[in-house]
């Protein structure tokens, strides 16, 4: 499961010989890289013979990848691990989640708050964006009337400026957003003149309850749909969360009672 930006990450592996017996190397190390490129080498210590351990406090958030390489005998091992962004996407608190599917124990956090988040990308496949964020767009136009900012809602512009050496920036002041279109126009009606990087802020400063109903209902069914039955089914398979045809870019992950519930707010097809 992810880990929170700054936490630790403790890191294992195995050394184990050409017949697969778990040995102790000669020497042991282990290189993480960021995704930002860079790397780090922790100091594994041996915990048991041939396994190994090495603590990581994180700093930079994404995918991290691990490799693990021995001497004597040879040996490797590459992993991967994940790190969440300071303020990650979700449409759910832990409480509320834990509340919808009725979870008893703290153990089952690391799961939920992984699960949430996928709930949060399937009901911002629907509306746009949920969760308030800043985006940041680069926009290959030449000369032109209006903008289409490519996330909506869209709250407030923070900055328009020339992505060439040479260009025209904008003030935020001179120019008219409509948030629920994403279309920027100069308030004097003047052409824009491109390319522009755009940074903006998007989302919705008040989710209604009928998207947040609808991430309850979809939690609940991809909670439910990890869980396998004693007969072999899936939990949860036969009762209303249940999805009776695919749905474009989703396939079955989306119960149709969610998508009813965001109908309302569902955005024209490529705008989400």
């Amino acid at each position: 499961m992810p880990l929170d930006l700054g936490a630790t990450a403790r890191l294992t592996a195995e050394c184990r010989d050409p017949g697969g017996i778990l040995t102790t190397a000669a020497t042991a190390a282990v290189t993480i890289t960021l995704p930002d490129g860079t790397t780090a080498q922790p100091e594994p210590i041996e915990t048991a013979i041939g396994t190994y351990q090495a603590d990581y406090p994180t700093t930079v958030s994404g995918r991290h990848s691990v490799r693990w390489v021995w001497t004597g005998p040879a040996a490797s091992v590459t992993d991967v691990f994940d790190v969440r962004e300071e303020t990650p996407l979700a449409i759910l608190s832990l409480a509320d989640a834990r509340s919808q599917v009725k979870a008893r124990t703290a153990q089952d956090d690391d799961d939920l708050r992984f699960w949430i988040g996928a709930t949060t990308r399937a009901v911002e496949y629907f509306v746009g964006p949920v969760v308030v964020r800043t985006v940041t767009e680069l926009h290959s136009v030449g000369r032109v009337r209006a903008l289409a900012l490519r996330k909506v809602p869209a709250l407030t512009l923070t900055s328009v400026t020339a992505a060439r050496s040479g260009g025209t920036s904008y003030q935020v002041s001179a120019l008219d957003l409509d948030g629920a279109t994403g279309i920027v126009r100069l308030l004097s009606g003047a052409d824009l003149y491109g390319p522009l990087r755009v940074t903006y802020r998007a989302g919705r400063p008040v989710v209604d309850e009928n998207i947040t109903a609808a991430g309850r209902i979809i939690l609940q069914h991809l909670w439910r749909t990890r869980l396998v039955q004693g007969r072999g089914g899936l939990a949860g398979g036969g009762d209303d969360f249940s999805v009776t045809e695919p749905i474009p870019g989703l396939g079955y992950a989306v119960p149709n009672r969610a998508v009813q519930l965001l109908n309302p707010d569902q955005l024209p097809p490529g705008m989400a």
